[in-house]
Order: structure tokens, then C-alpha cells, then sequence
């Protein structure tokens, strides 16, 4: 099992930056990827950001590419995302989430994902 904890999220004004933070807890020796994914009132659940466990890659949805960074620290086994340039549209709870098999390799999917966070609020006013 893994656990994970996000944190970081908050109410901030178009235009300005938070960062999330996800901890991660438990066997994660298996993890082959991390990745965050955000779900707005009445939407479904959407890819934003991944990363391979051993940071030699970054995937990032059309929407935030350029505006939100992807990062981890392994030593603390947590993962962060750096959201700068907000956007009402931004708005929604970012979850986190741990890929434990390489396969499928697409890191989009929210069904490849295995353990996943409670979430973490993101608002942004206009």
C-alpha cells in the first residue's frame, strides 16, 4: 500500500502561483511514476502533469504546458507541482496519484494509476 498526502492548495487571484506538494508514504519502491490530476465541478476527473519515479521524464497536459512545473524529491519521496500563471479555469481538487506498473506506458490514463490522494483544493478568482 501507499499513502499520500497532498497539501499546498488554497484561494488565490488569476495570475498568481501556489505550488502543491504530495507525500508520499508506505511501499513505494515500486513506483514507476507520479502524477496529478485535477476534477472541477460536474467534469471529470483530468490529467495534468506526470513524472517518472526516477525524474527522467515529464508529461504535461495542453492546458498547463509552460504554466505548471512538475518536480520530485526523492529523498522525501514527494512530488510537487508548481502552478504559476493561474486561471479561473484552474480551478478544481488536484489529486495525486502513484503508478506502480510501467505498463500501460501512457502516464494520462487515470485507470493506470494504482493509490491515490484525498485531494487538494485550488481556487482561483477572476
Amino acid at each position: 500500500q501507499v499513502q499520500l498526502v497532498e497539501s499546498g492548495g488554497g484561494l488565490v487571484q488569476a495570475g498568481d502561483s501556489l505550488r502543491l506538494s504530495c507525500a508520499a508514504s508506505g511501499r513505494t519502491l515500486s513506483t514507476n511514476a507520479m502524477g496529478w490530476f485535477r476534477q472541477a465541478p460536474g467534469k471529470e476527473r483530468e490529467f495534468v502533469a506526470a513524472i517518472l519515479w526516477d525524474g527522467s521524464r515529464t508529461y504535461y497536459s495542453d492546458s498547463v504546458k509552460g504554466r505548471f512545473t512538475i518536480s520530485r524529491d526523492g529523498a522525501k519521496n514527494t512530488v510537487y507541482l508548481q502552478m504559476n500563471s493561474l486561471k479561473p479555469e484552474d480551478a478544481a481538487v488536484y489529486y495525486c496519484a502513484v503508478k506502480r506498473s510501467p505498463f500501460p506506458p501512457s502516464p494520462f490514463a487515470a485507470s493506470s494509476y494504482n493509490f491515490w490522494g484525498q485531494g487538494t483544493q485550488v481556487t482561483v478568482s477572476s
